[in-house]
This record gives structure tokens, sequence and C-alpha cells, in this order.
């Protein structure tokens, strides 16, 4: 990817969440940091994320979820990428997610987890050193 290409962030809120006030935080922050920003908007699936991930040539899937389902909707949506050759999108999570669950995460293949509190300078920060160049 040439440097001066814009990052391109998939911004998803899986499952059956009804709050995006966060994940709009985040996609305006990224936007205002010079990526370029696609929201699926709410309820998508993890089968709708990955697709949305392909045709939008996303460099980066950032989830958000504050519905407790973290531990199967995040798992599966790094799966579906893998089942289908994409290794060069960094995934990333977000929300209401407990500390002990973050392991298992990072196991799945969520590169990060970004509880609240979480500063979106820290966010963007981690974007840009680990997206795939």
């Amino acid at each position: 990817m040439n440097e001066h290409m814009k990052i391109r962030v998939l911004v998803a809120k899986p499952g059956l969440d009804g709050h995006d006030r966060g994940a709009k935080v985040i996609a305006r922050a990224l936007r205002d940091a010079g990526m370029e920003v696609i929201y699926t908007g709410l309820r998508q699936t993890p089968e709708q994320i990955v697709a949305a991930a392909i045709q939008e040539d996303a460099d980066v899937v950032a989830m958000s979820i504050l519905s407790g389902a973290h531990g199967y909707l995040f798992p599966r949506v790094t799966q579906l990428l893998a089942e289908r050759g994409v290794d060069d999108v960094l995934v990333i999570g977000g929300g209401i997610i407990p500390e002990e669950d973050i392991p298992a995460l990072k196991a799945a293949g969520i590169a990060e987890v970004f509880t609240p509190g979480t500063s979106t300078a820290e966010t963007v920060k981690f974007i840009r050193e680990h997206v795939m160049r």
C-alpha cells in the first residue's frame, strides 16, 4: 500500500446492540485523523461485516459491542476472514468487554481490545502502527 493512501477502516456493530454512540465517536475520530471510514450501521452479522470488509478493501475492521456476545461474534469475524483468505486486515474490537475475556479474543485473532476510557488518540495510534503496508 502506498503510504500516501488513506487507511480504510470499516467500523461495525456486530450482534443485536442498539447503541452506536461509541462507534460513531470512534468513526469521527478516525476520520478526523485522516482515515477513510466506512460505517456499516447497527445489528451486523459477522458474515455481513466480512463481506463489507472485502468489498470495501478495508485495511482495518473495528468492531464495537456492548451486548456481551463478543466471545462469539469477534472470533467469528476473524474465522470468516481466514476462510476467505483475507490475512492482511487488522481486526480490533472495543466496547464493554471484561478484562478476563481479552486474552481469548487476542488468541482468536483480535489484534487489540479497547475498553471504556480508552482515548481515541490511543486507538488512532494503534491503527497507524499496526496496519500492514
